[in-house]
């Protein structure tokens, strides 16, 4: 197999250090990712993304958010509201991966923008295979505006 040498970005915005460390592991044993800018809370996320995303890494383009709703100081879902509501980060793609089986969350999700939302898999293979694949459609086949292949 060969490997993927793409200067891509994913941002993990996840306070679980556990499921952080086998998100990470999952998108780095697949070749997927390059880099994975992980945060540990709302308020951090927003930090990252509402700067210029050049500043994010330079030369490189953060590509997919992967955004859990229980998050301290600022929630998943007003971090989503601020992404959609800010022109620098309002096409980004962001899924939903999240433990929340609750309707209200999924409704309100995808209301405000939300690509996809994904309940996290209890067992850890089902959960690196769930990564994997979130992984390779969103940073190999999704194209984004501007971009060129």
């Amino acid at each position: 197999m060969t490997e993927i040498h793409i200067p891509l970005q994913l941002m993990l915005v996840e306070d679980n250090s556990a499921d952080a460390e086998l998100t990470i592991d999952a998108l780095k044993a697949s070749r997927l990712i390059n880099n994975v800018i992980w945060v540990k809370d709302g308020a951090e996320a927003l930090d990252v993304l509402l700067k210029d995303q050049d500043e994010v890494q330079p030369g490189k383009q953060l590509k997919l958010v992967l955004l859990d709703l229980r998050l301290p100081r600022v929630d998943g879902l007003e971090v989503l509201r601020q992404i959609r509501a800010n022109p620098k980060t309002h096409l980004l793609p962001v899924v939903v991966l999240t433990s929340s089986q609750e309707e209200s969350d999924l409704v309100r999700a995808y209301d405000l923008g939300a690509n996809s939302y994904l309940v996290k898999p209890v067992e850890s293979e089902a959960f690196i295979k769930a990564v994997t694949e979130i992984g390779f459609y969103w940073m190999l086949l999704n194209k984004l505006p501007g971009e060129t292949r």
